[in-house]
């Protein structure tokens, strides 16, 4: 990182501790880094790598030039009304991994007129894997977006989207997303054993095609479509189960699905943000 600013996490859960061990395996100094919890006893392993641990919020707060909010979204209101002086104070930028939880409601809840980046991380982000959804207000300086950045490229890539609503088709497209293909998974694994291979070599199989299409996907020059153009001959055996799929109607499921995770992450947005 070009700058190294002072980290606080308030809350170290699996995502926090996911982003902390990601930047600490890139060079990023301990010693800039505070995680906080009610709990002394589960802090103790992140002392022990040389982070700083505290269950005082604003002590945090105080040291800290960036703030990332990483508790429960249902926890968040009263935790950031409780600290919402030790943060006017101090003006630290704000970055928020919690689902559903407006810009506006937290800059409310933490006293108003602050720098918050709202972020949609999802869970490959603890196999340093992960993919991140950001938006910035209004009162985020290019410096400021260039720090949170870098801290989430830690666990993997970080994309920014133009408007705070595209973020509910972030949690639709990927903070979601590893769940879809774990249950394609589970499912090809059940047919894998219909077929006559045992379960463990049909969840071998399909980990592996699933990290093999993966990765060509991400190393190719063209899209998905047409990869699957590519692996797909003429009246040859991926062309029926191709046409299957698509006789079934799952392209149309997947999109009827990613649509009913958007439109709850737009509601949850409205009933958490009271």
């Amino acid at each position: 990182m070009s700058t190294q600013p002072t980290l606080a996490f308030i809350g170290a859960g699996n995502m926090a501790r996911a982003i902390m061990g990601g930047l600490i395996n890139n060079g990023y100094p301990a010693e800039k880094i505070w995680a906080t919890g009610t709990n002394p006893e589960k802090l103790s392993d992140l002392q022990q790598q040389g982070l700083n641990t505290t269950t005082d919020n604003d002590a945090a707060v105080a040291a800290a030039d960036i703030v990332i909010l990483a508790v429960k979204p249902q926890m968040l209101k009263v935790v950031a009304q409780d600290m919402a002086a030790a943060v006017q104070k101090h003006q630290p930028l704000i970055v928020s991994v919690a689902a559903g939880i407006l810009c506006n409601s937290l800059d409310s809840w933490l006293g108003g007129q602050l720098a918050i980046v709202r972020c949609m991380p999802n869970t490959p982000a603890l196999v340093k894997l992960g993919a991140s959804g950001l938006y910035a207000n209004a009162a985020v300086t290019e410096q400021q977006r260039q720090q949170t950045s870098e801290i989430m490229q830690a666990t993997g890539i970080a994309v920014w989207v133009e408007t705070e609503a595209q973020l509910d088709a972030v949690t639709a497209v990927s903070g979601s997303g590893p769940a879809y293909y774990f249950m394609v998974m589970e499912a090809m694994v059940a047919a894998g054993e219909k077929l006559g291979l045992s379960r463990e070599v049909a969840q071998q199989l399909t980990i592996q095609t699933a990290q093999g299409a993966a990765e060509m996907a991400r190393q190719s020059d063209v899209g998905p479509a047409e990869l699957r153009r590519r692996v797909t001959s003429p009246k040859g055996t991926t062309e029926q189960a191709i046409k299957t799929f698509t006789e079934q109607g799952l392209p149309e499921i997947i999109a009827q699905g990613m649509q009913a995770c958007s439109d709850r992450s737009e509601a949850l947005a409205k009933e958490l943000g009271k």
